[in-house]
Parts: C-alpha cells; structure tokens; sequence
C-alpha cells in the first residue's frame, strides 16, 4: 500500500480534535457573521451559500452549502435540496469560465468515520482539477501549490456572478 503524507493538513486536522458539543459550526457562524468577503462566501441563495474552503484541495474548491444546520442531505426539504443542487450546478459553470478546469470531483462525506472534518453541517465539495495538478511537489517537498490566492479566485467568481444575475 502506497502512502501519500501531508503534514501541512495538521493544523486542520487538530481543529477537529475536538468533538465537544460545545464546538460552534464553522458553516453557522461564518452565515450569520454577514461579512461575506471577510469569509470567502461566493454567493447567497434563499436555502444555501458557496464558500471558497479555506484549506484547499485545489485552487477554486468551494463547498456548497445549506444554510441550516442539517447532518445529511436526505433531511433537507424538497426545496433546500434543490436551492443546494442549483447552487452547486451555477458555481460549477463560474469555474468552467473563470479557471477553465479539465474535469472536477464533486461529493460529500456524510459523518466522521466517512471523512466528514464538520460532521454536524452537511456540505458538498466542489474541487476544480487540471491535467498536471497532481505532481511531485507533495510527496518531494512536502508543500501542496495551490496557483490562485484565495483573494483572487474569490474576486474572480463574484465579478463574473454579479454579471451573469
């Protein structure tokens, strides 16, 4: 069995440690802060928000969000679920024209044992991929290169939103 290490993930991984039920939900508080450039949130729909993950997988990954807290998707309403999948389909098309991805790897990781880093608040991941995204950086220099600052991509998928709406 091959291992990939990635000891750049610690800081996030030891974010989750704690299970408390006292722990605030990330998705909770960056909704109700309304300091939606502070927090890298795209866009705001009736049932659901975009966010840029601030630990990226790639450059561009969101995650799509409802707005209430709700552990799985099956528990959403008819209504939120596809205010969700709606959103998910419109950042995909900003993507497609401001970074112009080869493919993507759209999914969510339903409870802890699954993957889940916030188990309490279902989300879907939306991770952009090029051809060449993959290299030998993370497993010789032991660094992720993400191309585009979170700033950037951010502008980036506004500007084109508010002129697509």
């Amino acid at each position: 069995m091959h291992k990939l290490w990635a000891p750049w993930r610690v800081k996030y991984i030891a974010q989750l440690r704690n299970d408390s039920p006292k722990r605030e939900c990330v998705f909770c508080k960056i909704a109700a802060e309304k300091k939606d450039k502070k927090n890298y949130i795209v866009v705001r729909t009736k049932h659901a928000f975009s966010v840029l993950n601030i630990y990226p997988y790639n450059t561009g990954h969101l995650l799509i969000v409802p707005c209430r807290h709700v552990k799985d998707w099956v528990r959403l309403s008819h209504e939120e679920r596809d205010d969700l999948f709606d959103l998910l389909g419109s950042m995909k098309r900003l993507l497609d024209k401001i970074l112009k991805p080869g493919g993507y790897n759209i999914g969510m990781n339903l409870g802890r044992i699954a993957g889940a880093g916030f188990p309490g608040h279902v989300h879907i991941h939306l991770v952009p991929r090029w051809g060449g995204d993959v290299n030998f950086m993370p497993i010789i220099g032991n660094t992720k290169v993400i191309s585009h600052s979170l700033k950037t991509v951010f502008h980036q998928l506004q500007d084109a939103y508010q002129k697509r709406h």
